[in-house]
């Protein structure tokens, strides 16, 4: 997971074989280290095929994905474990190196209270159980704390740290989001020091998920303080253009965050790799 890649909602979120064909040309031709893949619908996906493309433009892929309702972790960890094993699966048949995303609670899952102990024990339980998985299938397993508007649960880079304590695996890691972080963190930079010992995987992602440079996301504190805990995982540039209704909703995306991909590409993607050289992380 080392590297610039990118969320390949830039292109499409139905990982059909187009869609696939698609995402993996673009990336190529950006010259793009991976790819991170959304699994919205994991047993649909192509598996065999998605694994021929990567393997044909030589790149690397991680998977992500939230949960959905009837599967949400906090009241049915027994649903969310099959579920994510079932995805899991899936990111070793197609060649991903890991599975994360929101992983343990869903894309605007919200009680309208703070998390209860009950909630987060069934989280726990079910983020060990799916570690576990993971591991013996040869995955890592990443959780990302997303802001309070998308769920009660993880916000915040502690607050990932307590859980992934919590949970005593030690193939599961923070997959931070300077997106959810804008929100949610009292600086950028303290989000990172507070998941430090367990970051691997970082969405750049701009304050209105728009073109990144282009908000007010304080990119000097966070790409100098990836520089400063020697951060060497996967940079991973995201930014919604193509979304489903269901996808939309849960995310609060109510009108387009930029002309069009080839927008955010072509300003942001230099931008960030312009960051991310200035302060030694590529």
């Amino acid at each position: 997971m080392q590297g610039f890649g990118v969320h390949t909602s830039m292109w499409t979120m139905n990982w059909d074989r187009e869609g696939a064909e698609r995402a993996v040309a673009a990336a190529v031709d950006y010259k793009m280290d991976f790819i991170e893949i959304a699994l919205l619908n994991a047993p649909a996906v192509d598996a065999g095929h998605t694994r021929a493309l990567l393997e044909k433009a030589q790149m690397r892929a991680v998977c992500s994905l939230g949960l959905p309702q009837p599967v949400w972790a906090s009241v049915n960890p027994d649903g969310a474990i099959d579920y994510l094993k079932v995805a899991l699966d899936k990111t070793k048949a197609l060649g991903g190196e890991a599975l994360s995303g929101v992983t343990f609670g869903g894309i605007g899952e919200r009680s309208g209270l703070p998390p209860t102990e009950g909630e987060l024990s069934n989280v726990a339980r079910t983020l060990q159980a799916a570690a576990a998985y993971a591991k013996s299938i040869g995955l890592l397993f990443g959780i990302e704390p997303v802001n309070r508007y998308e769920s009660h649960l993880i916000n915040t880079g502690w607050q990932a740290r307590d859980m992934i304590e919590r949970v005593g695996s030690d193939n599961i890691f923070i997959h931070l989001d300077t997106y959810h972080m804008n929100i949610e963190e009292k600086g950028a930079g303290n989000g990172i020091l507070d998941a430090r010992d367990h970051l691997r995987y970082i969405h750049l992602s701009e304050s209105d998920r728009g073109t990144p440079g282009e908000g007010t996301c304080d990119w000097g504190e966070i790409f100098a303080t990836l520089a400063a805990i020697g951060f060497r995982g996967g940079l991973a540039m995201e930014s919604f253009i193509n979304m489903p209704p269901e996808i939309g909703y849960g995310l609060s995306v109510w009108r387009p965050v930029a002309e069009n991909h080839q927008a955010v590409m072509d300003k942001g993607l230099p931008f960030l790799r312009g960051k991310a050289r200035q302060y030694r992380l590529i």
